[in-house]
């Protein structure tokens, strides 16, 4: 697992297997999992430096998964659109959720023409920057309470932990917490299309006394680097589809101090689990008020709303109603139509 994505398609399919459901993965071969595993290449992409065509591979595991879709009760897609003609003409109960920000003009004439493609969104916001698309409903993100544990805060330092990119916006963070007299720890990785940014735009901001560069951490790092926080910095500079850090620092009984943007008031409640801010200045004064915010509703936030236990309990509901629709209907005289 190494994206937000990848993590939570992990998560649904470990609790759906756990709550006694028949699931089969369509995956990469190197993917540890408790359902059935069809590899639709040899290891994670991201991770095998001979693969230069991602898309091949994505085509080949469509054709895997079309191939055997007679042998499901429904078939649950996380590639966006890529399926949409495909799951069209194969008439198989499906649903995909959209992971991604559908701000784009380049979206509205695709989810116009595919109607008849239901999908989940992960956040309302998200689901409200694509009115053409056949919504389903809002299923929020949910990690294993186990992963995670309420930390004590008491580390000393404010933390970053996300991607390296403009839209994350770790050079409003560095200043936040220099303005706020705080050391910054920042956990982060810098994909290939963001290391020219990093390069030119943040490097050279790391070299100040109240930051900490740690790079990309695993997770099983993550529960201390964000428990031993005394918040979470998340001042992103655009229409968050959810934000996954969001609920693994609400599970560390982390508070969080983010830019009001996209999913994030849906996830953080003002006042109660962080504070929602829209500049720097007040995102400093946020950070001098973190002693009103008690870790153990930030916990409680978690546990109410963000396992997986309940998303997949969400996704069930979910299933059965697709699954009901494509039932032919009872029709005079006993036959089916």
């Amino acid at each position: 697992m190494y994206g937000g994505t990848e993590r939570v398609v992990s998560y649904l399919t470990e609790e759906l297997v756990a709550q006694g459901h028949e699931v089969t993965l369509f995956a990469s071969g190197d993917s540890v999992t408790a359902a059935r595993l069809v590899p639709g290449s040899t290891r994670a992409l991201r991770l095998d430096r001979s693969c230069r065509d991602p898309l091949a591979h994505h085509v080949l595991l469509l054709e895997k998964v079309l191939q055997r879709a007679a042998e499901f009760d429904v078939l649950h897609f996380h590639v966006d659109y890529m399926h949409f003609p495909l799951s069209r003409r194969a008439g198989i109960p499906h649903v995909t959720t959209l992971h991604g920000r559908l701000d784009l003009p380049d979206l509205g004439a695709v989810y116009r023409e595919f109607r008849d493609a239901p999908v989940v969104s992960i956040s309302n916001g998200q689901q409200a920057q694509l009115a053409a698309a056949a919504w389903e409903r809002t299923v929020y993100h949910g990690v294993p309470p186990a992963l995670f544990r309420q930390g004590r805060g008491d580390g000393g330092y404010l933390a970053f932990l996300g991607r390296i990119s403009p839209e994350k916006r770790v050079d409003r963070a560095i200043e936040i917490a220099r303005r706020a007299g705080q050391r910054l720890r920042i956990a982060a990785k810098v994909d290939p299309a963001d290391i020219e940014y990093f390069e030119r735009q943040i490097r050279p901001l790391l070299a100040v006394p109240h930051v900490e560069f740690v790079g990309e951490i695993s997770e099983t790092e993550k529960s201390d680097f964000l428990g031993d926080a005394s918040a979470l910095l998340f001042p992103i500079d655009w229409p968050e589809p959810f934000g996954l850090v969001l609920i693994e620092a609400l599970a560390c009984g982390t508070p969080i101090v983010a830019y009001d943007e996209g999913s994030v008031p849906e996830i953080v409640e003002d006042g109660v689990t962080g504070f929602l801010v829209q500049s720097v200045t007040e995102a400093v004064a946020a950070v001098n008020r973190l002693e009103s915010i008690h870790r153990a509703a930030c916990r409680r936030s978690f546990e109410d709303r963000f396992t997986a236990a309940r998303m997949a309990a969400d996704y069930v509901e979910l299933y059965e109603r697709i699954i009901s629709r494509s039932r032919p209907l009872a029709v005079a005289g006993g036959s089916a139509a």
